[in-house]
């Protein structure tokens, strides 16, 4: 493995590059463009699913999302779409300069929300020549949901715009977090629902717990979020070889039924769904049992259509 750096609108953006094992830059290799899930980082589990595309032959890059982790960009913690979408665009852009990279077998995989944010990069980046999720969720149905109440998007947008009003008369800005700090602290607030017990476990403790992922958020960044559909278009532009991997296990993130819902509004001919019996949304992030399987999948069809 070794760390590199592009540009994305002048900003760096920090990224792993996992290498084959016996790795020679005379030859031609399949690439891999991983993305992390939201609020994640490039040392957590794309980073894992990188090192496993490795193993297979394919060089895999994975990237910390502009302004996030140990790439630039500013303002911090910033989670705009159209930004995470072009950090895509721009890992591509690298590759392509490396005369190691056989530019007609580039792929991506995303995990969570990265996922989704994977399968609107490809619908407009063509370079891309198949798309793979883990996990993948529909970030902007997420934020329009809310706590489930009717009316949770419209709260948000309220909410946003009272605090962007609050920053421009020189307030400080509101920075959040994604998920509760402990497992304490998600119990007091009554979350008790399996993806949000088992984002504690994973982002806030040492199972996944990584400097580049310090579970912060800047509030008034997501209201872009709000109206963003991961899949739309995809009826009409998402016409690459899809593979999409979720666990048997529901919970409220959706990414059980995001992986449905992209399976019927992709126009993919080559389109399949594999799910992993057993595995929750944050088992196919670091469980070995899980991720092996999912790690076969992808090997299977990435080496089949790239």
């Amino acid at each position: 493995m070794k760390t590199i750096s592009f540009k994305n609108n002048g900003a760096g953006v920090a990224a792993n590059i996992h290498l084959p094992e016996r790795f020679n830059e005379k030859n031609k290799y399949p690439a891999v463009v991983c993305a992390h899930p939201i609020s994640s980082c490039k040392e957590q589990t794309s980073g894992i699913y990188a090192a496993k595309l490795a193993e297979k032959g394919f060089v895999a890059l994975a990237f910390d999302a502009s302004t996030q982790g140990a790439s630039g960009g500013e303002p911090r913690f910033m989670e705009v779409p159209a930004a995470r979408i072009e950090d895509f665009r721009c890992a591509v852009d690298y590759l392509v300069t490396l005369d190691y990279i056989d530019e007609n077998r580039i792929g991506v995989l995303g995990i969570c929300g990265g996922g989704g944010y994977a399968v609107s990069a490809a619908m407009t980046e063509r370079r891309f020549k198949a798309v793979a999720t883990v996990s993948g969720a529909n970030y902007g149905r997420l934020m329009r949901e809310g706590d489930f109440t009717p009316d949770a998007a419209i709260r948000t947008l309220e909410a946003i715009a009272k605090q962007r009003t609050a920053e421009a008369r020189g307030a400080e800005p509101l920075i959040v977090g994604y998920t509760p700090n402990s497992h304490e602290e998600r119990e007091k607030a009554g979350l008790n629902d399996i993806d949000m017990v088992e984002a504690v476990d994973y982002y806030r403790t040492p199972r996944g717990e990584r400097p580049g992922s310090p579970n912060k958020l800047r509030f008034t960044s997501t209201a872009a979020a709000v109206g963003y559909d991961a899949f739309h278009l995809a009826d009409h532009l998402l016409t690459q070889p899809l593979q999409i991997i979720i666990g048997s296990r529901p919970g409220a993130f959706g990414s059980y039924r995001d992986g449905f819902d992209l399976l019927s509004r992709a126009c993919s001919r080559d389109k399949n769904l594999f799910v992993v019996n057993g595995a929750s949304h944050y088992d196919l992030y670091d469980v070995p049992q899980y991720v092996d399987q999912a790690s076969a999948n992808l090997t299977e069809f990435f080496g089949r259509c790239l």
